[in-house]
């Protein structure tokens, strides 16, 4: 029963993050597409979202077998940490996105540019699957629907409810810290610590730090702003 829940646990978190992270992907798709015509916008959607998943899928297997190699799980946990504060603090604008004449094209633009765009969604659904091709396939395939069809509804839910986008990068955290647990030549570096322990650790730890850095990093924006606007207001 306690395997069944850790399975169910790790699905959920793939299914989460691929969720929290394909926002951008979700309205790039939406964007390349908008210039086609109704009939054909369906299949550009269905299409492009297909292709960057499987290629998703590719790039993330070849990740978790790249794991092995000594201190790159310590160095995947690190940018997994910034992916973290970047999806609170992000302002990507996605203006840049030109709508393509014809279905081909779209689904083109959609799939190359989800290739450059997924290096996040890759090392957060690696650090979450612990190894398993099976968890990988099946949490990136269930959440394929959930994506392309209600990616709109998504978004306006994140947005009416930032505190879901809060607690998904805190997530992002704790598997970053996870991640850095499992690196086995960063274990044989640390003798004599438990290695229950050091996971339970390093997780809160990465949980904690992304929450307090990004909330940092706003309070500072704020000031900023705030300054700015003092200084307008004295010209």
């Amino acid at each position: 029963m306690t395997s069944q829940l850790a399975v169910s646990w790790e699905v959920l978190e793939i299914i989460w993050i691929n969720i929290l992270l394909s926002g951008d992907n979700a309205i790039l798709i939406a964007l390349a597409c908008r210039g086609l015509p109704v009939k054909q916008r369906r299949w550009g959607v269905f299409f492009g979202a297909l292709g960057g998943v499987v290629l998703r899928v590719i790039f993330t297997l070849l990740v978790v077998q790249m794991m092995g190699i000594p201190y790159l799980k310590a160095v995947g946990s690190l940018l997994l940490l910034l992916v973290a504060v970047k999806l609170l603090i992000d302002e990507t604008e996605h203006s840049d996105v030109k709508a393509k004449p014809n279905l081909m094209g779209a689904v083109i633009s959609i799939i190359m540019a989800d290739a450059v765009m997924s290096l996040d969604n890759v090392l957060a659904i690696a650090a979450a699957a612990r190894g398993s091709t099976w968890l990988i396939v099946f949490g990136l395939a269930l959440s394929v629907p959930i994506v392309m069809f209600g990616a709109g509804f998504l978004l306006k839910v994140l947005e009416r409810f930032p505190a879901l986008v809060w607690a998904g990068a805190g997530l992002l955290g704790w598997v970053a810290g996870e991640m850095a647990a499992g690196d086995q030549a960063l274990l044989e570096r640390l003798h004599g610590v438990d290695h229950a322990t050091l996971e339970h650790s390093l997780a809160i730890g990465g949980a904690a730090l992304v929450l307090v850095v990004a909330f940092a990093v706003q309070v500072w924006r704020q000031w900023r702003e705030d300054q700015e606007d003092e200084e307008k207001r004295e010209g």
